[in-house]
């Protein structure tokens, strides 16, 4: 066995590891390695990530520092195939070497989707985007707030099909809806929209609803809603949230937290609002609806009404049968109160016959008050009922004269009948030369009928009124006679 040569360049442990560590950075500088993320548990509470990369055959320790990570657009998940864009360098502490990651990147879009597939169950199972969650949109919203880019064909879109079929007022909350501040500023707007109070009383109103609209793009190009950050903020937004990403082919995570998914953003537009034209003739159609049914329930109450007006009793009759009550109860009355008086008549005769003289001059004395409180009581309650029904009586009659003929003569008609005594009610039936009598208010007259009647389509004038007759009090009605 050789011996080592003497004049070989000794080095410390220090000096070895920093010569090793220049050859390597020196040598491949920035690298892009792909590989398998593995040994991944998070991120450590000094900000940094540590795992390794690795393939069939080999393994490479990595790290991400604080600042790194908090840019990288596709953070690091277990089992994920990336591609890692870096500086290779060593760490003299285990004598190893690891490489600085500055970028992170799925391998290719088979990566992409095990992510999204991924995402998606764990945020699925959460409850995020549980159909129960999701809220029906207004039927006739007044303002309408849009999260989206400010110039693009996406923004113009919605607001002509806005403007065509209901106009409304549209509030645009601008963002990048592609970028590393992409998914930030959507989550920002959304949750800013939530924030505004619905009394009316922030900077600007709140709206109805909200569409989050972008257009095509590859799934890189619309990953920004995918990110858990913009799902999570869809899904605790309490206004009505309509989501418009992409084609109608394009599916994202958004799609699955809003309360409805629009093919395109102009379908967006078209969910949220109705056809103001289709609106009036609708409410044309009700209005013609409307007045049939009030007019056929006006026909139905006024043939109600008109069946009960003829089952009514006449006025004439009304007051007839009063009257007739009226009399018999009074005659009834009289007869009662006679034969009260002569039964306590008799009594009182027995009694007296029966009692010493002594006696008989007390009780006799007692009787005769007792028997004149009654006769008093009786005359009283006589009067009394008599005041009554004259009372009734006299509105009766009064209600039987306002509906006689003799009021409309007494304003200055008059009644014409015929020999018979029935009243002659046109012209054309009384003949020429009929003796007729005349009734006015204060007599009658016999006349006799000259002249012709008048042809049918002549017309006669009016007669001139007559200056009305002043009225005589009716005379008092005979006062009612003693019962006794």
């Amino acid at each position: 066995m050789s011996e080592p040569a003497a004049n070989v360049v000794e080095f410390s442990v220090s000096e070895l590891s920093r010569a090793v560590k220049r050859a390597i950075e020196d040598g491949f500088g920035w690298v892009r390695v792909r590989g398998e993320v593995s040994g991944f548990r998070g991120v450590h509470s000094s900000g940094h990530a540590y795992f390794s990369l690795k393939d069939a055959d080999a393994k490479i320790d990595a790290v991400i520092w604080r600042g790194s990570y908090q840019k990288l657009k596709v953070k690091p998940q277990e089992g994920l195939e990336v591609v890692a864009t870096g500086r290779l360098t060593t760490f003299p502490g285990s004598s190893k070497y690891q490489i600085v990651i500055e970028s992170l990147e799925p391998a290719g879009v088979g990566a992409l989707m095990a992510l999204l597939e991924e995402r998606r169950k764990a945020l699925a199972a959460e409850g995020l985007f549980d159909p129960a969650r999701k809220v029906a949109l207004p039927r006739l919203p007044k303002v309408i707030g849009v999260v989206t880019s400010p110039t693009g064909a996406v923004i113009r879109d919605i607001l002509h099909r806005i403007s065509d079929r209901f106009p409304v007022r549209v509030i645009v909350w601008p963002v990048r809806v592609q970028g590393e501040t992409s998914a930030r500023e959507v989550a920002e707007a959304i949750a800013g929209f939530d924030r505004l109070p619905a009394d009316g009383s922030g900077p600007l109103p709140r709206p109805d609803v909200l569409i989050v609209a972008r257009g095509g793009g590859s799934l890189e190009d619309l990953w920004s809603f995918n990110e858990e950050i913009v799902v999570r903020a869809a899904a605790a937004c309490t206004i009505p949230l309509v989501s418009a990403i992409g084609h109608e082919t394009d599916w994202t995570l958004i799609d699955q937290a809003a309360d409805l998914r629009a093919p395109t953003p102009t379908g967006a537009a078209e969910m949220v609002v109705p056809v103001r034209a289709d609106l009036l003739d609708q409410v044309d159609g009700l209005a013609g609806r409307l007045g049939r049914a009030v007019r056929r329930a006006v026909e139905t109450k006024r043939g109600e009404l008109r069946s009960a007006a003829r089952a009514l009793p006449s006025a004439r009759t009304l007051i007839e049968t009063a009257g007739q009550r009226l009399d018999i109860a009074g005659g009834r009355l009289a007869r009662a109160l006679d034969a009260a008086t002569r039964v306590h008549a008799t009594r009182f005769a027995r009694l007296s016959g029966r009692l010493s003289s002594r006696l008989v001059t007390t009780r006799l004395g007692r009787e005769r008050d007792r028997l004149a409180g009654l006769d008093e009581r009786a005359a009283r309650a006589v009067r009394l009922v008599v005041a009554r029904r004259a009372d009734r009586l006299a509105g009766l009659a009064q209600v039987l004269s306002a509906l006689s003929y003799r009021s409309v003569l007494a304003r200055g008609f008059a009644l014409v009948r015929d020999a018979a005594g029935r009243p002659i009610a046109s012209a054309r039936t009384a003949a020429s030369g009929a003796a007729v009598s005349i009734e006015f208010a204060d007599g009658r007259l016999a006349a006799r009928i000259e002249g012709e009647a008048p042809p049918a389509d002549v017309v006669e004038p009016p007669p001139a009124k007559r200056a009305a007759k002043p009225r005589r009090k009716a005379d008092p009605p005979p006062s009612q006679g003693s019962l006794f």
